[in-house]
């Protein structure tokens, strides 16, 4: 018994050191920088200065919330779609659904840019129609098309995942027990689904609240959201400080999103994000 308990923690050993190195000391890291100043004393005046960006902080929380419903909105019925079809048909679409993430996020924003600029495909498509062209790159409207596009196969693939192990034994027995199409949807389908749905509600809420380099492109350096505000202080003020306050603030944030949606999704089904 022993021996076993001393295998099982040296297989441990490198799980452990990797989250001790990669995880855990530059969180440390980033707390010190947050409580002190350029010359290494204990200070708050940077937790002070977040005052300034509290509008900031609203606008990448409600840009993120819209973008999260609207992907939430396209990936559900597309992911049910995919799980009743057949093996085959399920290999192409997951195909389809994961070919752009084996793109660089960078490439994939560039070709938005190409498409919604004035001079861009569907400005051109608009012309030939006679219309004048549309504004569309430095709106909030194109910051949030380019969170959707970017993170939706984030919200897709762990509600796939759940619903392609819904028996459909399970819905044939619903409609024998006289239940329609929507009276199945609200009483089978959303329960068992529930989880995936918990998951990609996480994992396209937390990049898109984060995100910097899509509204920088998409946002014509108009739209400025709380991850523009790190990276700028950061790359261009070298206000370490500062950058390291707002990037905790943002951490905590993001960790209280996780535990309501621990809370709502129950730490014993599957698809819950535990931490």
């Amino acid at each position: 018994m022993k021996q076993s308990n001393l295998m099982a923690k040296i297989a441990r050993a490198p799980y452990i050191l990797w989250a001790a190195i990669f995880i855990v000391v530059p969180l440390l890291i980033v707390v010190y920088y947050a409580f002190t100043d350029s010359s290494g004393s204990f200070t708050l005046a940077n937790l002070a200065e977040l005052v300034q960006y509290k509008e900031t902080f609203l606008l990448s929380l409600w840009y993120s919330l819209i973008a999260t419903f609207i992907t939430l909105l396209i990936s559900y019925p597309f992911a049910f779609f995919m799980s009743r079809k057949g093996p085959n048909a399920q290999r192409m679409m997951l195909l389809l659904v994961m070919l752009p993430m084996w793109m660089n996020l960078l490439i994939r924003t560039y070709s938005w840019m190409n498409i919604l600029e004035r001079n861009g495909i569907i400005n051109n498509l608009l012309g030939m129609l006679g219309i004048e062209p549309l504004t569309m790159i430095g709106t909030g409207g194109a910051v949030i098309l380019g969170m959707i596009y970017n993170y939706l196969p984030y919200m897709i693939l762990p509600i796939y995942t759940v619903m392609s192990k819904i028996d459909p034994l399970l819905l044939e027995a619903a409609e024998d027990l006289g239940a329609n199409n929507l009276a199945k949807l609200r009483r089978v389908i959303l329960p068992l689904s529930k989880p995936g749905v918990i998951s990609g509600i996480a994992m396209v809420f937390v990049p898109s609240i984060s995100t910097f380099y899509i509204s920088q492109k998409l946002g014509g350096g108009k739209i400025m959201l709380i991850g523009d505000v790190i990276e700028r202080q950061i790359q261009t003020a070298y206000n370490y400080n500062l950058g390291a306050a707002i990037s905790l603030i943002l951490m905590i944030l993001v960790l209280l999103s996780m535990a309501v949606v621990n809370r709502w999704a129950g730490k014993d089904e599957e698809g819950g994000v535990i931490f």
